[in-house]
């Protein structure tokens, strides 16, 4: 199997790859250790389905949950499996579940050793990638420590300037559900701490939702 011509493309947006080598894009699936699989909607990697890949979503979406807790959705181009790529407790993996069918490139960990050896701009991707995640996951970490869904909102509101992303991915973001997340709003908002004006969130007194903390 080839790649398509909008797959390449996805390619070249993708953190790992972004500004390769042209070539070397269109011959990634000649290389041993790469493999374009089809998913069918279900679990495709789990702590007890644990393969040492590290995945690209080409078509489809990927739920990625830890736990019992939706961590974030995978859309074409995204990366999974970098966690558990070096880790001898796949334990600690989380599960990834294909909401429908999807179509993904997975590179084994031998070939992604390789690409990081070969390939200074490749090797620079991928610690660039692996800090954002870290920076990522240790912010969802304060969050969750929160004691309730108003402490989570504001924290991400003064972490992120009052700016908001959509409702469904902040919910995902902050481990809450539309409902809760929406009283929160309220709750701030009639407490004068911000201000809404459709999608715009304005911090309006930055002292007092630190004491919501």
């Amino acid at each position: 199997m080839s790649l398509k011509q909008e797959e390449l493309s996805l390619l070249a947006r993708c953190p790992l790859f972004r500004q390769a080598d042209g070539a070397l894009l269109r011959s990634l699936t000649e290389l041993e250790g790469a493999s374009l699989v089809q998913f069918d909607p279900g679990i495709v990697y789990s702590p007890q389905h644990f393969r040492r890949s590290l995945g690209v979503v080409l078509s489809g979406q990927l739920q990625v949950t830890k736990g019992s807790l939706a961590v974030s959705v995978l859309e074409p181009g995204d990366l999974f499996g970098a966690a558990a790529l070096y880790s001898d407790e796949p334990e600690f993996a989380s599960t990834i579940t294909a909401r429908g069918p999807s179509r993904c490139l997975m590179l084994e960990q031998a070939l992604v050793d390789r690409l990081l050896a070969e390939h200074s701009q490749i090797r620079e991707n991928y610690l660039r990638y692996l800090t954002s995640r870290i920076r990522f996951l240790s912010g969802r970490l304060q969050t969750l420590a929160q004691p309730g869904v108003e402490g989570k909102l504001a924290r991400y509101l003064l972490a992120n300037g009052g700016s908001s992303c959509p409702a469904t991915q902040l919910c995902q973001r902050l481990g809450v559900s539309r409902a809760s997340l929406y009283r929160a709003f309220s709750a701030l908002e009639d407490n004068g701490l911000i201000r809404r004006a459709g999608k715009t969130i304005t911090v309006i007194d930055p002292a007092g939702l630190e004491t919501v903390l």
